[in-house]
């Protein structure tokens, strides 16, 4: 919504570009809203699901303490973030602590697996299996979404804390977990069933399964802000009417996460 503004001023005597260029942000934020809509019930409910390997007795209850959580996720907008959001910092950094180290543990006993850091495995998995490749490429259509929730909240905290964290904190994180499970999954092809938390021993699953869960709720929360945010630039710029119940979450939220 901003570029659209800005785009608007800087062409304003081009109707045709500026229209254009205009239909294009709006795509955008309507790219966001599905994400804004998918990516809460999705996310809580894979970390939720995870009760099937480290609780089977309360596993026939994912669906319902999935829907309870969303449920007070959506109900506690209304009262801003700010309480809660004193906490979003330490936990997302205890939680990719936790992904780095449980990869980490079979890099170190299977150190070949970092063959899996060249491309040239990649080009060669799609060339001789293109049908399995492209249903592994929409298995992970969540990256792109994940860029959309990183684009949403810069316009919150800026964009070198955000380029700081992506770099030194996540993606080292998710590139040891994801090495780690694969490593588990060459020695032992059992643990496909769930090589995430397969990683963890017994006892440390059922905090894990939490920590995912209380982590999901906070990506969903970034997502629900930036939601929000666009929605009160689009009743700014005149593309959506007005909406006092939109503004007034938005900014809430806007505050809420700038004070954090």
């Amino acid at each position: 919504m901003a570029l659209a503004a800005l785009a608007q001023r800087l062409y304003k005597h081009r109707a045709r570009r500026t229209g254009f260029l205009l239909l294009i942000g709006i795509i955008g934020v309507a790219l966001f809203y599905g994400d804004s809509i998918i990516t809460p019930a999705v996310s809580v409910l894979s970390a939720v699901e995870g009760l099937q390997v480290a609780a089977p007795g309360v596993a026939h209850l994912t669906v319902l303490i999935a829907a309870v959580i969303l449920t007070a996720l959506f109900a506690v907008q209304r009262f801003g973030t700010g309480p809660v959001g004193k906490l979003f910092g330490p936990v997302m950094l205890l939680w990719f602590a936790v992904l780095a180290l449980a990869g980490l543990v079979m890099v170190v006993q299977h150190p070949s697996v970092l063959q899996g850091l060249s491309p040239t495995w990649a080009v060669v998995f799609v060339v001789a299996h293109p049908g399995i490749a492209f249903i592994a490429m929409g298995a992970v259509v969540l990256v792109i979404t994940g860029a959309e929730a990183l684009y949403a909240d810069m316009g919150h905290f800026g964009r070198s804390p955000i380029r700081r964290a992506w770099f030194f904190v996540v993606f080292p994180a998710l590139t040891l977990n994801y090495l780690g499970q694969a490593s588990l999954v060459l020695h032992d092809p059992k643990a496909r069933s769930d090589p995430f938390l397969l990683l963890f021993p017994d006892f440390l699953r059922l905090p894990v399964v939490i920590l995912a869960t209380v982590a999901t709720i906070i990506a969903s929360q970034a997502v629900i802000t930036g939601a929000f945010s666009l929605s009160r630039q689009a009743v700014q710029l005149g593309l959506l009417p007005p909406s006092r119940c939109a503004r007034r979450r938005s900014t809430r939220a806007a505050r809420s996460t700038f004070r954090w």
